[in-house]
C-alpha cells in the first residue's frame, strides 16, 4: 500500500518483558513508524540519538484491524507481524513427588 509521505509503519503486539509474570499491556496492538534515519553516536558524551522524530510516535489500539484502518485511512505503508503464542505446560505441585520423575527430588 503505497502513502502519499513514503512512511512506512510497523504493526504489532508486543511481547511481555522478562520481567513480567502477567500479560499486562500485551492485548493492545501498536502502530509504530520505522526507522528513516539511522542513530548516530555522540563522539564526546557516547550517546545514542537521531533525528528522526516519528521513531519517537507509538500509538495503541484495540484491534489490529483499527492500526490497519488507521494507517489505510492516513496513506501510511504497513507491514503486520503476526504475534508468535506462548505455549504453556501445565505442571501440578504433585509433579514433584511421582515415583517415576526424570530428575531425582534434591531436597
Amino acid at each position: 500500500m503505497k502513502g502519499n509521505w513514503d512512511m512506512t509503519a510497523k504493526i504489532y503486539r508486543p511481547a511481555k518483558t522478562a520481567m513480567q509474570s502477567g500479560k499486562a499491556k500485551t492485548q493492545d496492538w501498536v502502530l509504530e513508524y520505522e526507522q528513516e534515519k539511522p542513530r548516530s553516536i555522540d563522539p564526546i558524551m557516547g550517546y545514542t540519538s537521531s533525528a528522526d522524530m516519528k521513531s519517537q510516535i507509538r500509538m495503541r489500539f484495540d484491534t489490529r484491524e483499527a492500526a490497519m484502518t488507521y494507517a489505510t485511512r492516513n496513506g501510511l505503508d504497513f507491514r503486520v507481524v503476526e504475534p508468535k503464542e506462548s505455549k504453556r505446560r501445565r505442571v501440578a505441585y504433585a509433579d514433584n513427588f511421582r515415583f517415576d520423575r526424570r530428575q531425582p527430588w534434591t531436597h
